[in-house]
């Protein structure tokens, strides 16, 4: 089995990588299980915040790493919270202090104008200076809802409605939900490149 050290803290994008790179024969390690704090997000684009983060913890473990630097980009909000959308009402990781600031943002306004869209940008490092890093990209467009439906995911997934099903993405089962999302899509470009780009 391949290893690779995810550049990130959050537990449900943890299970949701092991769950979809077993197949190919990959095993995503936790950074914090390696002793790596977070890095500094200080990029202006998915792709730039995704690149610290994996060549970040690619520098402390030595092991290839792979980061995946995601948000919500709501239309009525000229893309906001995007790149902040872990820490849109400013403690990083409070989902449902995120969930409340969105729909108060959003209070009123119709469905039709409530277009929104999960962005997700997976790099993966084969070391800290790799100069030819693998980027995969994927885009899950749908709408936010009014009020928080279905006890799964994470993050946003109970306001984001996902327009193919008619259900929240906390409401679809995790097999349906990787095959539509954002993450799932970028995923699926990435697996196939990963074995030969890592050298396996």
């Amino acid at each position: 089995m391949k290893q690779l050290v995810l550049a990130s803290g959050n537990a449900g994008k943890l299970a949701e990588f092991n769950r979809l790179l077993a197949d190919a024969g990959i095993t995503v390690l936790s950074q914090a299980s390696l002793g790596v704090d977070d890095a500094e997000e200080t990029g202006l684009s998915f792709v730039e915040n995704a690149l610290l983060k994996a060549r970040h913890a690619a520098r402390i473990t030595g092991l290839p790493a792979l980061a995946d630097d995601s948000g919500l980009c709501v239309d009525a909000l000229g893309g906001a919270p995007g790149l902040y959308s872990a820490r849109y009402a400013g403690n990083h990781g409070d989902h449902a202090a995120n969930i409340a600031k969105l729909l108060g943002k959003l209070d009123g306004l119709p469905v039709q104008q409530r277009g929104a869209h999960f962005h997700c940008t997976l790099v993966v490092v084969r070391h800290a200076e790799d100069p030819d890093p693998l980027i995969a990209q994927g885009r899950w467009r749908g709408t936010v809802l009014s009020a928080p439906r279905g006890a799964g995911g994470f993050g946003y997934d109970p306001v984001f409605g996902d327009p193919a099903s008619g259900l929240a993405a906390a409401e679809l089962a995790p097999a349906d939900k990787n095959a539509r999302s954002h993450r799932g899509l970028a995923l699926a470009q990435l697996i196939p490149a990963l074995p030969a780009f890592l050298g396996a």
